[in-house]
This record gives structure tokens, C-alpha cells and sequence, in this order.
């Protein structure tokens, strides 16, 4: 990373964002196959209850709440000829793929062991992961200084996370299949495809442009202090948190939906691909919407379609597997519109903090931010273990396969459905409090 101090970049070269979006083939994938797979992996390969497995997802990402929070200020400290972030990137890319493969080494143990060994192994992925993540989310506010630049850089992110969604939701459950060599082989292949986009991006990021706002100062807590006080910064996180707490619920029972509800676990595949298709051809159309609507109001409309076919999903016993794939397509609209305002709107609140107190802390917020979305992407598997467990869901592995009651087919319904509607509500409700505009950065600018 270059270490000029220019106040009026605006434009960051093609090869620069390139190389930044190839670093979400790690983002999306670390994030996409644990939400999809880690949960029925637990229950269904390892045997273990569906409640203890949702605290096994859930409790290693609750360690990010501390260590993502230290790991933002390290880095808006860090001075070296790579840039305050990329050091940071790089110790990550030797952690988390081994770390990965491990999770789903599958160990010949059962039950309260397996979930124990397999706890473990998720919590050093995700110490790997937020070594990479923190700085690597805190990069595009430090790339310009232009409002709907950011959003523009980080269209092409997205289509990285559409294709590596993609992959998380085709490929990875067609190698995992419903065996214990089958996620063994995922696992390792998987392992390989972080490391490949870890280090690319490392490389990729090296030319990018800096802006060069001054080093942070202070203790932590001051730090976090000063994050508290940015009201724009609490009320996004907040609006985001629940977004994200609905996509981890709904990714969480996709395979269950897939198994219980359409009654075909391979339907799993066809059903990433009615999520993923609309990222990857509204795209263009968010970034325009985000313009003309400014993103506030672009935001609001992402999460009523997101929230819209939740709901309808309710109907898909009835209505069949055609019903559910429409659905599927309708919030994969809406999520594609989260995914891109969500991030965007993130480095307007580090850039609009740069510009009012003067110091870097960046990290900071992409700390507190990345270590929030995390837990509550993994709360999301726990709740649906909740409404599993309250169901009567049974847990199993492939040589005991068992047969689930009604209620347990029930639970495999609403909790993918109902209970995402009614927590992406809460998002959109707090959308319409949160007031950093285009006008307003433009004043700070000024």
C-alpha cells in the first residue's frame, strides 16, 4: 500500500480493485460454508444435539467480540512499508486455512466430544479469519475520499461474493455430500481456495491507494468511546446486526429446508442458485438505486424484498418446489442490495469519522463491526438449533438415519421463514434512523 497523503482521491485503479475483491473469495466463503454446513454437520454427521451444536457455531465467533475489537486497533496503529493493514492480512492467510480444513477433518469421536473437538478448531479459524477480515473490511475508506466511489469499488466485491456464495452453496455441499469422507475432502479443498484468495489479495492490494488520515491515538476504551459516539456508526451496526442475524438463520436451515420441507437434500444446490443469480445480475441495478434513492432508501427497499420472500416461503409445502425457488429469488434480490449498501455504507462511516476527528480509526469501527457480524451470523445457527430443539428435532448420523416428527418438520419451516421476517422488520425499522446522506458527507468534505 502506498503511503501518500492525498485528500482528493477519488478513483482507484481497475487492477487495485480487482485484487482487493478476489480477498472475498475468503470473506464469503469462511462466512457461507460454516452458516450452511457446520450445523447439519454437527447434527446429522457427528451426532450431536441440534442445541449444543447452535452453541458450537455460536460461541467461537463470540470470541471475535474481543479479539476483532484489539486486532482493528493493532492495525490503525501499525506503521510498515506494507501499510497499516496488509501485515495483518497476511499472519491471517497463515492461520485460517489450516485451521478450516481441521474443522471438518472429521474425528472418529460422537456426541459432546466431537462438538468439543470440532469447537476448538472453529475458534482458531476464527482468530485466523479476524486477522484477515478486520483490516481487510477497514481498506475500502482508506481507498478514496468520493461517496458513491465506494459503493462503485465495491461492486466489484460483490461479484466476488456472488461467485464465491455460489461456490459455498453448489460446490461445497455436492463435495460434502452426507458422509464423513465427503466433508473431509471439502474441508481440504476449500482450505486451499482461502489461501489462494487470501494471498491474492495480499498481493493484489499492494499498489492500492491511501489517504493517508493520521494514526489513531489513545487506549482502546477511548477508541471504543469514540465509536459509541458516532451515532451514524451504532444505528448501521444495529440495522446491519439484524440483517445479518436473518441471513444466518435462513443459511443455517437451507439444507434442512432442502431435506424436510422440499424433501430433497440435494435441492440445497438449485436453492443457492436462486440466491446467488440475482447478486450477480442486480448488481448494476443497486448501485444506480443507491444513487437515485441515496443508499438509505435503497437499504430500506433491499430489506422489504429480503423480508417479502421470507415470508412467502411459509407457503412452500403447499405450493411446492417451484413456489420455494421463486421466493429464494426474491430474497436473493434483497440480499444482494444488503450485501452492497451494507459495506459501502460502513466506509462512509469511517471516512466521515476520519474527516471530523482527523485520526485513523478505521480499524476500530471494522473491529467492533466484524466482530459483531460474526457472532450474530453464528447466533443465527443457534437460533435455528433452538427452534429445531424445541421442534423435536432428532439428531443422527448416516449409519442411523432417523425419522423426524411432524413438529421437528414444522420448526424446519417457520425457522426459515417466519423467524427471518420478523428480525429483518427490525432492521428496516432502524434504517429510517440512520442520517448519513450524500448531502451530509459532502458538508463534512466541505
Amino acid at each position: 500500500m502506498l503511503g501518500f497523503n492525498d485528500a482528493m482521491i477519488s478513483r482507484v485503479s481497475t487492477g487495485v480493485r480487482v485484487g482487493y475483491a478476489v480477498g472475498s473469495f475468503c470473506t464469503a466463503n469462511f462466512s457461507a460454508i460454516p452458516g450452511l454446513l457446520l450445523l447439519i454437520y454437527l447434527t446429522n454427521v457427528l451426532a450431536v444435539d441440534p442445541l449444543l451444536a447452535g452453541i458450537v457455531v455460536f460461541l467461537p465467533k463470540a470470541w471475535d467480540l474481543i479479539a476483532n475489537t484489539l486486532i482493528g486497533q493493532w492495525s490503525d496503529r501499525t506503521v510498515s512499508r506494507w501499510g497499516p493493514r496488509r501485515p495483518w492480512m497476511l499472519a491471517g492467510t497463515a492461520i485460517l486455512p489450516i485451521a478450516f480444513a481441521v474443522m471438518f477433518i472429521g474425528p472418529p469421536l460422537k456426541g459432546v466430544p466431537a462438538a468439543i473437538f470440532v469447537g476448538v478448531a472453529f475458534l482458531v479459524a476464527a482468530t485466523g479469519y479476524a486477522l484477515y477480515e478486520v483490516p481487510y473490511k477497514a481498506m475500502p475508506a482508506e481507498m478514496t475520499t468520493d461517496y458513491h466511489e465506494r459503493t462503485s469499488l465495491l461492486q466489484w466485491r460483490m461479484v466476488f461474493i456472488a461467485i464465491a456464495i455460489a461456490m459455498s452453496g453448489v460446490l461445497a455441499p455436492m463435495l460434502a455430500g452426507d458422509t464423513l469422507e465427503g466433508y473431509r475432502l471439502m474441508g481440504v479443498v476449500f482450505a486451499a481456495i482461502l489461501f489462494v484468495a487470501m494471498i491474492g489479495s495480499f498481493f493484489g492490494t499492494a499498489r492500492a491507494p491511501y489517504t493517508g488520515q493520521q494514526q489513531s491515538e489513545g487506549s482502546l476504551r477511548a477508541q471504543l468511546a469514540a465509536a459509541r459516539e458516532s451515532r451514524p456508526f451504532l444505528w448501521l451496526l444495529g440495522l446491519c446486526s439484524a440483517q445479518t442475524l436473518a441471513a444466518g438463520v435462513m443459511l443455517a436451515g437451507a439444507p434442512y429446508f432442502a431435506a424436510y420441507t422440499l424433501g430433497n437434500p440435494s435441492a440445497t444446490t438449485p436453492l443457492f442458485a436462486a440466491l446467488v443469480g440475482p447478486m450477480l445480475i442486480t448488481m448494476p441495478l443497486w448501485v444506480w438505486l443507491a444513487k437515485v434513492m441515496d443508499k438509505r432508501g435503497a437499504m430500506i427497499l433491499s430489506g422489504l424484498l429480503f423480508m417479502g420472500g421470507a415470508t412467502l416461503a411459509v407457503a412452500s409445502p403447499w405450493l411446492g418446489a417451484a413456489w420455494a425457488y421463486l421466493c429464494i429469488v426474491v430474497v436473493g434480490v434483497g440480499y444482494a442490495g444488503l450485501q452492497l449498501l451494507q459495506f459501502s455504507m460502513l466506509a462512509d462511516v469511517i471516512a466521515y469519522d476520519g474527516l471530523v476527528s482527523g485520526k485513523r480509526r478505521g480499524g476500530v469501527f471494522t473491529g467492533l463491526w466484524t466482530a459483531v457480524e460474526s457472532a450474530v451470523a453464528a447466533f443465527g445457527a443457534t437460533i435455528y438449533g433452538a427452534v429445531l430443539s424445541v421442534g423435536g428435532f432428532r439428531e443422527s448420523d448416516p449409519a442411523n438415519p432417523v425419522v423426524q416428527p411432524d413438529s421437528a418438520v414444522t420448526a424446519v419451516l417457520v425457522g426459515i421463514s417466519v423467524i427471518p421476517a420478523l428480525i429483518i422488520l427490525s432492521g428496516v425499522l432502524m434504517t429510517l434512523k440512520y442520517d448519513l446522506t450524500a448531502a451530509r458527507m459532502e458538508a463534512a468534505v466541505s
